[in-house]
């Protein structure tokens, strides 16, 4: 009777020990999954800050006599076919006298200071290939150049 109350003893706790290996196991894995999801939408938000400013940067050095910047696409990290980041910009234009060819969303402004005023469309999403849930974040920004 001893001899099988021992045995039956030894089983369950291998039984329990397995279980709570399994879920320490389970634990970790989700643990870096979750640490990977933080760091790629951490990077994800401040390349969305980092492409607009880079719009306007880009809006600035344009000649805005002849043209109108309206899209800008960048791929983070630049020049490298295993990107992470694709980052989209799409521009319009708030304003009379404008050249032709601009992304327009309005022309009944009527200060000089406000003409020329630009609408920033900023998507910046994940590289497919990298994980399975993608991250996309898109942020508006009003400003004058």
């Amino acid at each position: 009777m001893r001899k099988g109350f021992s045995l039956l003893t030894a089983i369950i706790f291998l039984i329990l020990i397995a279980t709570l290996s399994a879920l320490a196991i389970s634990l970790s894995t989700q643990s870096v999954k979750q640490t990977t999801d933080i760091y790629l939408k951490t990077q994800s938000e401040l390349l969305l800050r980092s492409g607009t400013e880079f719009a306007m940067l880009a809006i600035s050095g344009h000649n805005f006599n002849a043209t109108c910047l309206n899209s800008l696409s960048i791929r983070y990290p630049e020049n490298t076919a295993d990107y992470t980041h694709d980052i989209n910009i799409s521009i319009s234009y708030i304003g009379s006298n404008l050249p032709a060819g601009c992304n327009q969303y309005g022309t009944d402004i009527t200060t000089a200071d406000s003409n020329r005023t630009v609408i920033i469309d900023t998507v910046v999403s994940t590289n497919p290939t990298i994980q399975n849930e993608q991250i996309r974040l898109h942020r508006r920004t009003i400003q004058k150049p």
